[in-house]
């Protein structure tokens, strides 16, 4: 939310196969937390997995039922996870072949050997039309709705393609067209084009997003940003290489967006030339259960647990992002009261270019960060392992410094707050 201004949110999910299970816990704890409401959503958009959870959220926002998000993507992936005893043997086969590929043992697949009536693209089809009544969404030429913005790449022209409810109609075709990898589908024909998976433009689209001018943008990111250490192995190889592919086009368009923020906040831009600052909040997912063992494999498996597992990731990551958005907001109120409660017990430092800490280090952290620290609103926050903001101090002397402020958040309570240089 812009500070002091009217709540107008987007949503952007990433696409990451199986692992947008992730993406689904944290839609769900949003809207069920209360911490989304429906009439503040402008817009939602997703590649992929992240396209197919999008498109559940906002079929139950065209329909009026915010209440039903959650439970409808937890049928979804629960539909989707292999239960019976062929599935599993089907996803134990599609994970063990993934990560032969990765480690240069198996040829990857052609698609077009396969018969199409075993090339899951139908059994796709039913899956997605038991979950959403396609008949009853409407092209909303009006702006009636939230905007609903699916990627995909049109594979003969390269062309980025966004399927867009304001002219598109959405199709469970339209649905499969984003999520179809090349690996795994054939190349899926939608209005004389063919297409793949949204990996390959935009992951998730963004710009469509900012025409409906959002406060604030959410991003749902599936890829980690960062690693620990150099990749080394094969299979290590094979998924940061995944990783770093999926991330391109999302830095690209974060970046322009902090760039025209930048540019609006000194004043080389003005809000007349049609655009409006926007806040950018990354929630990150953690490297998921099992990525060591499967490499990027894990994106293809539907184990019931993994699946599980990942949506309750989720639903916790989502948790310390609204706790680290909660201290942001009385942040920007200057409420040093608020603030220090939420830091009471928390573990607080502060570095160059920040002064030491006098006195109780709690009330001395919540006074300066009241007083003398700005959150710099034209950089994003990312809540990953840890939450992140750039802020900007102002010395005694009136002289600025950047910095940083990074908390970590457990069980629902702010453990840690550093402030130092800017990284």
């Amino acid at each position: 939310m812009t500070h002091g201004g009217p709540r107008r949110l987007a949503l952007a999910c990433q696409g990451g196969g199986s692992h947008t299970a992730f993406s689904a816990g944290a839609l769900s704890r949003f809207f069920g937390s209360g911490a989304v409401a429906a009439a503040d959503v402008v817009g939602i958009s997703g590649t992929s997995g992240g396209a197919v959870n999008a498109l559940i959220a906002w079929s139950c926002l065209v329909h009026g039922r915010p209440d039903e998000i959650g439970p409808a993507l937890a049928d979804f992936w629960a539909d989707n996870a292999a239960t019976g005893p062929l599935q599993r043997l089907v996803n134990l086969v599609t994970v063990g072949a993934g990560v032969g590929q990765n480690l240069g043992l198996v040829p990857p697949l052609n698609p077009y050997l396969v018969p199409p009536a075993l090339d899951g693209r139908e059994e796709f089809r039913r899956l997605l039309r038991r979950h959403v009544d396609f008949d009853a969404l409407p092209v909303d030429s009006e702006g009636r709705y939230p905007r609903l913005v699916l990627g995909a790449v049109e594979v003969l022209t390269g062309e980025f393609r966004a399927f867009d409810s304001r002219r598109d109609r959405i199709t469970p075709d339209t649905v499969l067209a984003s999520a179809a990898i090349p690996t795994l589908f054939r190349a899926i024909p939608v209005d004389g084009g063919v297409y793949w998976d949204g990996l390959f433009s935009q992951n998730p689209p963004v710009s469509q997003l900012a025409d409906d001018h959002p406060d604030e943008l959410w991003v749902l990111q599936i890829n980690p940003s960062r690693i620990d250490r150099e990749p080394r192995t094969t299979s290590d190889i094979a998924e940061r290489r995944n990783e770093l592919a999926g991330n391109l086009s999302l830095n690209q368009e974060l970046h322009g967006i902090e760039r025209t923020d930048q540019l609006l906040e000194s004043g080389a831009l003005t809000e007349t030339s049609g655009y409006r600052p926007i806040m950018v909040r990354v929630l990150e997912m953690p490297r998921a259960p099992w990525s060591d063992l499967l490499g990027a494999a894990s994106k293809l498996n539907r184990d019931p647990a993994f699946l599980a597992r990942l949506q309750r990731e989720g639903a916790e990551q989502a948790d310390r992002f609204l706790v680290g958005l909660a201290l942001e907001r009385a942040w920007l109120d200057r409420d040093a009261s608020t603030v220090a409660g939420l830091l009471r017990g928390a573990r607080v430092t502060a570095e160059a270019p920040f002064a030491p800490l006098s006195g109780d280090p709690v009330t001395a952290v919540a006074e300066l960060l009241a007083r003398d620290v700005a959150v710099d609103l034209t950089r994003k926050q990312v809540a990953g392992a840890e939450i992140t903001w750039r802020v900007r101090l102002v010395r005694p002397d009136r002289t600025t410094a950047e910095g940083t402020a990074t908390a970590t958040v457990d069980a629902g309570r702010i453990r840690t707050l550093a402030l130092g240089p800017a990284s």
